[in-house]
């Protein structure tokens, strides 16, 4: 925890501070000490995404990854709040991804090949990043398939994006409300209106 001094010095535990002159290494976060949950590494700079989250945050990750599992073939696996191995510098953390990847219980990340699809659930201290930098460092890794989830009048909203892998970008292949229907990374059809309860 940061302590805060009335003569405007902060002190700070000793894992946030780098362990070389250049930064931190995508590796680095599993050698950390006491490190709280939600760090994730971009270009070398820890973000730490440890506010409080919603309940409406934190439900729709969890129905929506039932969802989601229900429907995947056998061989595609979903995951909840694990990182990401983009390079060398950056490891991000999305709320699901689907992936090949084998089960292996010592596993603290994926990589982009092993990864088909990650989603993240906006929230209002999320959105820039989830919208601009996740948004590109995805797709500069390759990773084929991209949803952004907004909160719209209660209900959640699916941005659907496509990987053009000639130009490492995402194209959007669908805005979904009520219902989403896609046939990638596999076939599925979800109700979105039942994956919350009515906000009261």
């Amino acid at each position: 925890m940061v302590s805060y001094h009335c003569d405007g010095v902060d002190t700070v535990p000793d894992w946030m501070i780098p362990p070389r002159i250049e930064g931190w290494y995508a590796d680095d976060l599993d050698h950390l000490p006491d490190v709280p949950q939600h760090v994730e590494l971009i270009d070398g700079i820890l973000v730490l995404s440890g506010w409080p989250r919603q309940q409406w945050h934190s439900r729709l990750v969890s129905t929506l990854a039932r969802a989601l599992g229900k429907q995947a073939p056998a061989d595609i696996h979903i995951e909840a709040q694990m990182t990401i191995r983009l390079d060398e510098r950056s490891r991000l953390e999305p709320d699901l991804l689907a992936t090949t990847a084998a089960y292996n219980p010592d596993r603290t990340f994926f990589t982009p090949d092993e990864a088909l699809l990650v989603v993240e659930v906006e929230s209002p201290e999320s959105a820039h990043c989830d919208r601009t930098v996740k948004l590109h460092k995805y797709a500069e890794a390759s990773i084929a398939h991209y949803w952004r989830i907004e909160e719209e009048d209660s209900s959640p909203v699916v941005y659907a994006y496509e990987l053009d892998e000639s130009t490492r970008a995402y194209v959007a292949i669908g805005i979904h409300r009520g219902t989403l229907r896609l046939a990638v990374p596999f076939e599925m059809t979800i109700d979105l209106d039942k994956l919350l309860p009515a906000r009261r």
